[in-house]
Protein backbone atom coordinates (compact mmCIF):
# COMPACT_ATOMS: atom_id res chain seq x y z
CA UNK A 1 0.00 0.00 0.00
CA UNK A 2 1.08 3.86 -0.54
CA UNK A 3 2.56 5.29 2.20
CA UNK A 4 1.04 8.79 2.95
CA UNK A 5 2.59 11.81 2.30
CA UNK A 6 3.82 14.01 5.33
CA UNK A 7 5.09 16.69 4.79
CA UNK A 8 6.91 18.27 8.28
CA UNK A 9 5.72 21.84 8.06
CA UNK A 10 3.13 23.01 10.06
CA UNK A 11 -0.35 22.99 9.75
CA UNK A 12 0.02 19.56 8.19
CA UNK A 13 -2.19 17.66 10.01
CA UNK A 14 -4.33 15.87 7.44
CA UNK A 15 -4.80 12.52 8.97
CA UNK A 16 -3.45 9.62 7.01
CA UNK A 17 -5.32 6.54 5.46
CA UNK A 18 -4.08 3.71 3.95
CA UNK A 19 -4.62 3.48 0.08
CA UNK A 20 -4.86 0.56 -1.81
CA UNK A 21 -2.56 0.02 -4.23
CA UNK A 22 -3.36 -0.12 -8.16
CA UNK A 23 -1.25 -0.65 -10.92
CA UNK A 24 -3.91 0.95 -13.58
CA UNK A 25 -3.49 3.73 -15.62
CA UNK A 26 -6.35 6.30 -15.15
CA UNK A 27 -7.27 7.48 -19.09
CA UNK A 28 -5.00 10.83 -18.56
CA UNK A 29 -1.71 8.60 -17.24
CA UNK A 30 -1.93 6.28 -20.18
CA UNK A 31 -1.31 9.13 -22.24
CA UNK A 32 2.02 10.03 -20.61
CA UNK A 33 3.26 6.16 -21.26
CA UNK A 34 2.31 5.84 -24.91
CA UNK A 35 4.17 9.33 -25.89
CA UNK A 36 7.25 8.83 -23.54
CA UNK A 37 10.16 8.82 -25.91
CA UNK A 38 13.39 6.43 -24.93
CA UNK A 39 16.37 8.13 -23.06
CA UNK A 40 18.86 9.35 -25.37
CA UNK A 41 22.12 9.17 -22.54
CA UNK A 42 23.90 6.83 -24.39
CA UNK A 43 25.83 6.30 -27.69
CA UNK A 44 27.85 4.24 -29.91
CA UNK A 45 31.76 5.20 -30.57
CA UNK A 46 33.88 3.34 -32.34
CA UNK A 47 31.33 0.47 -32.09
CA UNK A 48 31.52 -0.02 -28.43
CA UNK A 49 29.19 1.79 -25.88
CA UNK A 50 30.34 4.52 -23.85
CA UNK A 51 28.95 6.74 -21.30
CA UNK A 52 28.25 10.53 -22.43
CA UNK A 53 30.69 11.45 -19.56
CA UNK A 54 31.22 15.17 -20.60
CA UNK A 55 27.74 15.96 -21.98
CA UNK A 56 25.37 16.98 -18.89
CA UNK A 57 24.22 19.93 -20.53
CA UNK A 58 23.72 18.14 -23.25
CA UNK A 59 22.12 15.68 -20.98
CA UNK A 60 20.00 17.90 -19.90
CA UNK A 61 19.03 19.56 -23.41
CA UNK A 62 18.27 15.88 -24.43
CA UNK A 63 16.07 15.74 -21.48
CA UNK A 64 14.34 18.89 -22.18
CA UNK A 65 13.34 17.70 -25.76
CA UNK A 66 12.09 14.85 -25.02
CA UNK A 67 9.54 16.54 -22.30
CA UNK A 68 8.62 19.51 -24.58
CA UNK A 69 7.37 16.54 -27.27
CA UNK A 70 5.75 15.01 -24.14
CA UNK A 71 4.25 18.28 -23.23
CA UNK A 72 2.83 19.13 -26.69
CA UNK A 73 0.78 15.50 -26.70
CA UNK A 74 -0.53 15.50 -23.41
CA UNK A 75 -1.50 19.82 -24.58
CA UNK A 76 -2.97 18.21 -27.42
CA UNK A 77 -4.76 15.54 -25.87
CA UNK A 78 -5.93 17.89 -22.41
CA UNK A 79 -7.42 20.13 -25.03
CA UNK A 80 -10.18 17.80 -26.28
CA UNK A 81 -10.56 15.68 -23.14
CA UNK A 82 -13.80 15.68 -20.89
CA UNK A 83 -13.72 17.41 -17.45
CA UNK A 84 -12.28 14.50 -15.22
CA UNK A 85 -14.12 12.53 -12.19
CA UNK A 86 -17.74 13.22 -13.48
CA UNK A 87 -20.36 10.50 -14.38
CA UNK A 88 -20.20 9.25 -18.13
CA UNK A 89 -24.40 9.41 -18.80
CA UNK A 90 -23.76 12.84 -17.59
CA UNK A 91 -21.47 13.58 -19.86
CA UNK A 92 -22.99 12.11 -22.74
CA UNK A 93 -25.81 13.66 -22.22
CA UNK A 94 -24.23 17.03 -22.00
CA UNK A 95 -22.70 16.35 -25.23
CA UNK A 96 -25.92 15.97 -27.06
CA UNK A 97 -26.97 19.40 -25.99
CA UNK A 98 -23.97 20.98 -27.72
CA UNK A 99 -24.01 19.23 -31.60
CA UNK A 100 -25.44 22.76 -32.92
CA UNK A 101 -22.56 25.29 -33.84
CA UNK A 102 -23.22 28.39 -31.63
CA UNK A 103 -23.16 31.80 -33.70
CA UNK A 104 -21.42 34.87 -32.72
CA UNK A 105 -24.46 36.32 -31.05
CA UNK A 106 -25.30 33.32 -28.91
CA UNK A 107 -21.68 33.21 -27.84
CA UNK A 108 -21.54 36.56 -26.79
CA UNK A 109 -24.91 36.01 -24.69
CA UNK A 110 -22.93 33.23 -22.42
CA UNK A 111 -20.14 36.10 -22.07
CA UNK A 112 -22.44 38.26 -20.71
CA UNK A 113 -23.98 35.61 -18.38
CA UNK A 114 -20.59 34.37 -17.11
CA UNK A 115 -19.67 38.05 -16.19
CA UNK A 116 -22.98 39.28 -14.86
CA UNK A 117 -25.28 36.78 -14.03
CA UNK A 118 -27.68 37.69 -11.62
CA UNK A 119 -27.95 34.62 -9.96
CA UNK A 120 -25.65 31.81 -9.47
CA UNK A 121 -27.32 29.03 -11.36
CA UNK A 122 -27.64 31.23 -14.00
CA UNK A 123 -23.75 32.21 -14.26
CA UNK A 124 -22.81 28.36 -13.69
CA UNK A 125 -24.96 27.43 -16.66
CA UNK A 126 -23.25 30.04 -19.07
CA UNK A 127 -20.11 29.05 -17.92
CA UNK A 128 -21.08 25.50 -18.58
CA UNK A 129 -22.10 26.32 -22.41
CA UNK A 130 -18.66 27.93 -22.37
CA UNK A 131 -16.68 25.46 -21.29
CA UNK A 132 -18.40 22.94 -23.56
CA UNK A 133 -17.83 25.14 -26.34
CA UNK A 134 -14.01 25.23 -25.88
CA UNK A 135 -13.82 22.14 -25.47
CA UNK A 136 -15.46 20.72 -28.60
CA UNK A 137 -12.82 20.56 -31.62
CA UNK A 138 -15.50 21.98 -34.31
CA UNK A 139 -16.40 25.45 -32.02
CA UNK A 140 -12.94 25.62 -30.02
CA UNK A 141 -11.41 28.37 -32.23
CA UNK A 142 -14.44 30.28 -32.61
CA UNK A 143 -15.35 30.06 -28.71
CA UNK A 144 -11.89 31.11 -28.01
CA UNK A 145 -11.26 34.40 -29.74
CA UNK A 146 -14.16 35.34 -28.54
CA UNK A 147 -13.35 35.24 -25.11
CA UNK A 148 -9.82 36.25 -25.21
CA UNK A 149 -11.44 39.66 -27.04
CA UNK A 150 -13.63 39.69 -24.27
CA UNK A 151 -13.12 41.05 -20.60
CA UNK A 152 -13.84 37.40 -19.25
CA UNK A 153 -10.10 36.06 -18.50
CA UNK A 154 -9.62 38.94 -16.34
CA UNK A 155 -13.03 38.22 -14.89
CA UNK A 156 -12.20 34.63 -14.34
CA UNK A 157 -8.76 35.78 -12.66
CA UNK A 158 -10.63 37.83 -10.45
CA UNK A 159 -13.44 35.15 -9.24
CA UNK A 160 -10.72 32.29 -9.09
CA UNK A 161 -8.88 34.42 -6.26
CA UNK A 162 -9.09 32.71 -3.03
CA UNK A 163 -12.00 34.52 -0.19
CA UNK A 164 -14.68 33.72 1.54
CA UNK A 165 -17.07 34.49 -1.98
CA UNK A 166 -15.37 31.94 -3.50
CA UNK A 167 -18.29 29.95 -5.20
CA UNK A 168 -16.94 26.26 -5.61
CA UNK A 169 -19.03 25.69 -8.18
CA UNK A 170 -18.22 28.93 -10.41
CA UNK A 171 -15.00 28.66 -9.58
CA UNK A 172 -14.78 25.21 -10.98
CA UNK A 173 -16.31 26.01 -14.58
CA UNK A 174 -13.85 28.70 -14.61
CA UNK A 175 -10.77 26.86 -13.96
CA UNK A 176 -11.55 24.10 -16.59
CA UNK A 177 -12.59 27.21 -18.99
CA UNK A 178 -9.35 28.80 -18.39
CA UNK A 179 -7.69 25.17 -18.96
CA UNK A 180 -8.81 25.14 -22.45
CA UNK A 181 -8.21 28.42 -23.69
CA UNK A 182 -4.39 27.53 -21.87
CA UNK A 183 -4.25 24.25 -23.30
CA UNK A 184 -4.99 25.48 -27.10
CA UNK A 185 -1.61 28.36 -26.94
CA UNK A 186 -3.20 31.03 -28.94
CA UNK A 187 -2.30 34.12 -26.73
CA UNK A 188 -1.15 32.84 -23.25
CA UNK A 189 1.36 35.92 -22.66
CA UNK A 190 -2.19 37.65 -22.62
CA UNK A 191 -3.08 35.54 -19.71
CA UNK A 192 0.38 35.50 -17.63
CA UNK A 193 0.12 39.51 -18.17
CA UNK A 194 -3.36 39.57 -16.43
CA UNK A 195 -1.64 37.69 -13.36
CA UNK A 196 -2.81 34.26 -14.35
CA UNK A 197 0.47 32.71 -12.52
CA UNK A 198 -0.08 34.66 -8.97
CA UNK A 199 -3.76 34.07 -9.03
CA UNK A 200 -3.29 30.70 -9.51
CA UNK A 201 -0.58 30.03 -7.39
CA UNK A 202 -2.44 31.86 -4.59
CA UNK A 203 -5.77 29.43 -5.27
CA UNK A 204 -3.71 26.18 -4.93
CA UNK A 205 -2.07 27.46 -1.68
CA UNK A 206 -5.78 28.24 -0.33
CA UNK A 207 -7.00 24.65 -1.90
CA UNK A 208 -4.30 22.82 0.61
CA UNK A 209 -5.52 24.97 3.35
CA UNK A 210 -9.15 23.66 2.66
CA UNK A 211 -8.15 20.24 2.15
CA UNK A 212 -6.92 20.02 5.88
CA UNK A 213 -10.05 21.81 7.14
CA UNK A 214 -12.40 19.82 4.97
CA UNK A 215 -13.20 16.19 5.21
CA UNK A 216 -14.94 15.97 1.65
CA UNK A 217 -16.11 19.20 -0.38
CA UNK A 218 -15.43 17.86 -4.21
CA UNK A 219 -11.87 19.96 -4.21
CA UNK A 220 -10.36 17.40 -6.31
CA UNK A 221 -12.59 19.39 -8.84
CA UNK A 222 -11.39 22.53 -8.69
CA UNK A 223 -7.32 21.24 -7.57
CA UNK A 224 -7.29 19.19 -11.40
CA UNK A 225 -7.69 22.05 -13.83
CA UNK A 226 -5.96 24.28 -11.31
CA UNK A 227 -2.78 22.11 -11.62
CA UNK A 228 -2.74 21.55 -14.93
CA UNK A 229 -3.70 25.66 -15.68
CA UNK A 230 -0.11 26.18 -13.73
CA UNK A 231 1.97 23.23 -15.45
CA UNK A 232 1.49 24.51 -19.12
CA UNK A 233 1.06 27.91 -18.01
CA UNK A 234 5.01 27.73 -16.55
CA UNK A 235 5.98 26.10 -19.81
CA UNK A 236 5.46 29.29 -21.24
CA UNK A 237 8.32 32.00 -22.85
CA UNK A 238 6.39 34.50 -21.19
CA UNK A 239 6.14 32.97 -18.10
CA UNK A 240 10.04 32.54 -17.53
CA UNK A 241 10.27 36.85 -18.43
CA UNK A 242 7.94 37.44 -15.55
CA UNK A 243 9.93 35.29 -13.14
CA UNK A 244 6.87 33.11 -12.99
CA UNK A 245 8.50 30.34 -10.67
CA UNK A 246 9.14 33.57 -8.44
CA UNK A 247 5.67 34.48 -8.56
CA UNK A 248 5.01 31.24 -7.16
CA UNK A 249 6.77 31.75 -3.91
CA UNK A 250 8.71 28.94 -3.89
CA UNK A 251 8.67 27.10 -0.57
CA UNK A 252 5.10 27.28 0.15
CA UNK A 253 4.18 26.35 -3.32
CA UNK A 254 6.15 23.46 -2.63
CA UNK A 255 4.90 22.50 0.85
CA UNK A 256 1.00 23.54 -0.63
CA UNK A 257 1.37 20.63 -3.41
CA UNK A 258 2.51 18.04 -1.34
CA UNK A 259 -0.05 18.64 1.12
CA UNK A 260 -2.57 18.02 -2.64
CA UNK A 261 -0.37 15.16 -3.56
CA UNK A 262 -1.47 13.47 0.16
CA UNK A 263 -5.14 14.74 -0.68
CA UNK A 264 -5.35 13.40 -3.93
CA UNK A 265 -3.53 10.04 -2.71
CA UNK A 266 -6.08 9.21 -0.73
CA UNK A 267 -9.18 10.62 -2.84
CA UNK A 268 -8.18 10.36 -6.37
CA UNK A 269 -5.26 9.26 -7.04
CA UNK A 270 -5.79 8.20 -10.33
CA UNK A 271 -5.31 12.53 -10.55
CA UNK A 272 -1.56 12.26 -8.97
CA UNK A 273 0.41 12.58 -12.78
CA UNK A 274 -1.32 16.09 -12.55
CA UNK A 275 0.35 17.37 -9.35
CA UNK A 276 3.70 15.13 -10.44
CA UNK A 277 3.53 17.38 -13.51
CA UNK A 278 3.73 20.57 -12.17
CA UNK A 279 6.13 19.67 -9.47
CA UNK A 280 8.39 18.29 -12.81
CA UNK A 281 8.05 21.75 -14.61
CA UNK A 282 8.81 23.38 -11.10
CA UNK A 283 11.67 21.76 -10.66
CA UNK A 284 12.90 21.31 -14.34
CA UNK A 285 15.11 25.03 -14.72
CA UNK A 286 14.96 26.24 -10.81
CA UNK A 287 17.71 25.42 -8.36
CA UNK A 288 15.17 26.91 -5.54
CA UNK A 289 12.27 24.76 -6.36
CA UNK A 290 14.91 21.61 -6.03
CA UNK A 291 16.56 23.60 -2.76
CA UNK A 292 13.15 23.39 -1.64
CA UNK A 293 12.21 19.71 -1.76
CA UNK A 294 15.62 18.89 0.14
CA UNK A 295 15.04 21.32 2.48
CA UNK A 296 11.58 19.97 3.49
CA UNK A 297 12.95 16.61 3.48
CA UNK A 298 10.16 16.05 0.57
CA UNK A 299 12.79 13.34 -1.11
CA UNK A 300 11.63 10.43 1.56
CA UNK A 301 7.49 11.20 0.58
CA UNK A 302 8.02 11.50 -2.97
CA UNK A 303 9.54 7.87 -2.68
CA UNK A 304 6.90 6.23 -1.35
CA UNK A 305 4.47 7.15 -4.28
CA UNK A 306 6.95 4.91 -6.65
CA UNK A 307 4.19 1.89 -5.54
CA UNK A 308 1.11 3.35 -6.88
CA UNK A 309 1.81 3.37 -10.61
CA UNK A 310 4.04 2.88 -13.16
CA UNK A 311 3.10 6.43 -14.44
CA UNK A 312 3.55 7.98 -11.04
CA UNK A 313 6.93 6.20 -10.74
CA UNK A 314 8.06 7.76 -14.01
CA UNK A 315 6.94 11.05 -12.89
CA UNK A 316 8.89 10.77 -9.39
CA UNK A 317 11.89 9.24 -11.00
CA UNK A 318 11.95 12.83 -13.06
CA UNK A 319 11.57 14.83 -10.75
CA UNK A 320 14.39 13.18 -8.71
CA UNK A 321 17.15 13.32 -11.70
CA UNK A 322 15.97 17.28 -12.20
CA UNK A 323 17.25 17.46 -8.94
CA UNK A 324 20.05 15.29 -9.67
CA UNK A 325 21.47 16.98 -12.69
CA UNK A 326 21.56 20.52 -10.56
CA UNK A 327 25.42 19.06 -9.53
CA UNK A 328 27.21 17.47 -6.75
CA UNK A 329 25.86 19.74 -3.72
CA UNK A 330 22.02 18.17 -4.59
CA UNK A 331 23.37 14.77 -5.39
CA UNK A 332 24.88 14.84 -2.14
CA UNK A 333 21.95 15.92 -0.17
CA UNK A 334 19.99 12.86 -2.09
CA UNK A 335 22.63 10.58 -1.06
CA UNK A 336 22.49 8.30 0.80
CA UNK A 337 18.71 8.12 2.61
CA UNK A 338 16.43 5.75 0.97
CA UNK A 339 17.26 6.38 -2.53
CA UNK A 340 19.84 4.12 -3.67
CA UNK A 341 17.45 0.59 -2.33
CA UNK A 342 13.99 2.77 -3.75
CA UNK A 343 16.58 2.61 -7.22
CA UNK A 344 16.69 -1.37 -6.97
CA UNK A 345 13.21 -1.46 -6.32
CA UNK A 346 12.64 0.20 -9.03
CA UNK A 347 15.00 -2.08 -11.39
CA UNK A 348 12.66 -4.64 -10.66
CA UNK A 349 10.25 -3.42 -12.34
CA UNK A 350 8.86 -4.77 -15.94
CA UNK A 351 7.68 -1.43 -17.35
CA UNK A 352 10.61 0.06 -19.59
CA UNK A 353 9.61 3.53 -18.66
CA UNK A 354 10.00 3.19 -15.21
CA UNK A 355 13.57 1.27 -15.96
CA UNK A 356 14.68 3.63 -18.46
CA UNK A 357 14.28 6.59 -16.24
CA UNK A 358 15.70 4.91 -13.07
CA UNK A 359 18.98 4.38 -15.34
CA UNK A 360 18.92 7.92 -16.23
CA UNK A 361 19.16 8.52 -11.98
CA UNK A 362 21.64 6.05 -11.54
CA UNK A 363 24.32 7.75 -13.75
CA UNK A 364 23.79 11.22 -13.01
CA UNK A 365 24.20 9.91 -9.11
CA UNK A 366 27.39 8.14 -10.81
CA UNK A 367 28.39 11.10 -12.24
CA UNK A 368 28.25 13.37 -9.33
CA UNK A 369 28.61 11.79 -6.07
CA UNK A 370 31.49 9.68 -5.23
CA UNK A 371 30.83 6.55 -3.95
CA UNK A 372 27.77 6.23 -5.17
CA UNK A 373 28.90 3.41 -8.05
CA UNK A 374 30.47 1.46 -5.37
CA UNK A 375 27.55 1.69 -3.08
CA UNK A 376 25.16 -0.06 -6.14
CA UNK A 377 27.89 -2.52 -6.31
CA UNK A 378 27.62 -3.79 -2.87
CA UNK A 379 24.08 -4.05 -3.13
CA UNK A 380 24.30 -6.26 -5.84
CA UNK A 381 23.10 -3.45 -8.18
CA UNK A 382 25.13 -5.05 -11.13
CA UNK A 383 22.64 -8.79 -10.17
CA UNK A 384 19.33 -6.04 -11.04
CA UNK A 385 20.92 -4.72 -14.15
CA UNK A 386 21.48 -8.41 -15.47
CA UNK A 387 17.48 -9.02 -16.01
CA UNK A 388 17.08 -5.82 -18.63
CA UNK A 389 20.64 -6.95 -20.89
CA UNK A 390 18.33 -8.67 -23.63
CA UNK A 391 15.07 -5.99 -23.88
CA UNK A 392 15.78 -3.78 -26.78
CA UNK A 393 15.10 -0.44 -25.53
CA UNK A 394 17.37 -0.52 -22.60
CA UNK A 395 19.93 -2.96 -23.21
CA UNK A 396 22.41 0.10 -24.66
CA UNK A 397 22.17 2.05 -21.33
CA UNK A 398 22.22 -0.85 -19.14
CA UNK A 399 25.47 -2.11 -20.57
CA UNK A 400 26.65 1.45 -20.45
CA UNK A 401 25.93 1.73 -16.66
CA UNK A 402 27.91 -1.37 -15.74
CA UNK A 403 30.45 -0.12 -17.46
CA UNK A 404 30.72 2.74 -15.32
CA UNK A 405 29.73 0.93 -12.44
CA UNK A 406 32.85 -1.06 -12.89
CA UNK A 407 35.56 1.22 -14.29
CA UNK A 408 34.74 4.62 -13.51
Amino acid sequence: MPRPLTPPLPPCAVAAQSVPCSRRRGPVACSVVQVYSRSTMWSRQRGGLKPLRCGVEQLRCRRREREAALRKARREQQLVSKRLLRDEALEEAEEGCVAMIFGEAEIQQFLRLAQRGTEEKEREGALVSLRRGLQRPETQQTFISSVLGSTLPQHMLQLLQPGPKLNLGVAVEFAWCLHYIICSQVNNALLITQGALSTLGLLLLDLAGAVQRTEDAGLELLACPVLRCLSNLLTEAAAEAVGGQLQLRDERVVAALFILLQFLLQKQPSLLPEGLWLLNNLTANSPSFCTSLLSLDLIEPLLHLLSVSNVVSVLVLTVLCNVAEKGPAYCQRLWPGPLLSSLLDTLAFSDTEVVGQSLELLQLLFLYQPGAAQAFLQQSGLQALQRHEEVAQLQDRVHALQQTALHG
